[in-house]
């Protein structure tokens, strides 16, 4: 490496680097000399990847005093893993034949939450648990049924905590037409309707680990009515059902580069 060219040598780190953003490669990869040290302290890899997370709000440097201290302590979600929640609750059963027992199940089930450099953020909603779907959401084309895709924005309030927006919805299937279906009688189409869901999230930091906590703050249905363009909008009550989301660091998500930064 002594012998190759400074661009060559930054070009390779932005590969280290990639389009995942994954920095815990290039602060181990500055421990091998000081030379490699100087490079994974680049400024204008740091600046990049500030622009990546934070956009057009992060042009003005200050209060930081570099670009790899804004990235380490501003608050921002995190990209090398999946936010997780697990809620449980008592459900009643239905009553015996005879009358006199009544049966109680405990229902379990698990959120995930997996956000992206570009925006997008990915949801999911299911009874299996982590060993079984976080393998599934390494990328955003997952075959996975019940998986909801949107897009997620950063944005810090009057009273200086930070929240994630985020406007989801199911992915559209083409289904074939089954003319056979029309051939004898005349049915009268279903009114056709747009569903998303708007999630506002609290970023919080828990124990050792920065910004790996998200508290629900805000939950609502929109339905759009294609023939007249009205939506009708349904807002759910955050209760103990929405217990937080923790992240779980993944590394098996920043194995592969795809793309250099």
């Amino acid at each position: 490496f002594a012998v190759l060219p400074l661009e060559v040598l930054m070009y390779i780190f932005r590969w280290v680097v990639s389009s995942d953003l994954d920095l815990r490669s290039l602060e181990q990869l500055s421990l091998v000399c000081r030379g490699f040290y100087i490079c994974a302290r680049d400024p204008e890899i740091w600046h990049q990847v500030c622009l990546k997370i934070w956009g057009r709000s992060c042009n003005k440097l200050v209060p930081y005093a570099s670009w790899r201290e804004m990235f380490l302590e501003r608050p921002r979600v995190r990209f090398d893993g999946v936010y997780i929640s697990k809620t449980k609750y008592i459900r009643q059963g239905e009553q015996s034949l005879d009358g006199f027992y009544r049966a109680w199940h405990q229902v379990e089930y698990y959120r995930y939450l997996r956000f992206f450099p570009d925006g997008q953020v990915m949801m999911l909603t299911t009874p299996e648990d982590p060993q079984s779907i976080v393998p599934r959401l390494r990328t955003k084309n997952t075959r996975t049924d019940a998986i909801l895709l949107g897009h997620y924005r950063l944005s810090q309030e009057t009273d200086n905590q930070t929240k994630v927006f985020a406007v989801i919805m199911k992915k559209k299937e083409e289904k074939p037409i089954d003319y056979h279906k029309y051939r004898y009688f005349r049915r009268v189409p279903a009114q056709e309707t747009d569903h998303s869901f708007h999630v506002g999230l609290q970023l919080c930091s828990s124990g050792r680990q920065r910004f790996n906590k998200l508290v629900w703050v805000h939950h609502s249905c929109h339905i759009t009515y294609k023939s007249t363009g009205e939506t009708a909008v349904t807002t759910f009550d955050i209760d103990k059902m929405y217990t937080p989301l923790f992240f779980a660091r993944v590394k098996s998500f920043t194995a592969f580069s795809e793309k250099p930064l």
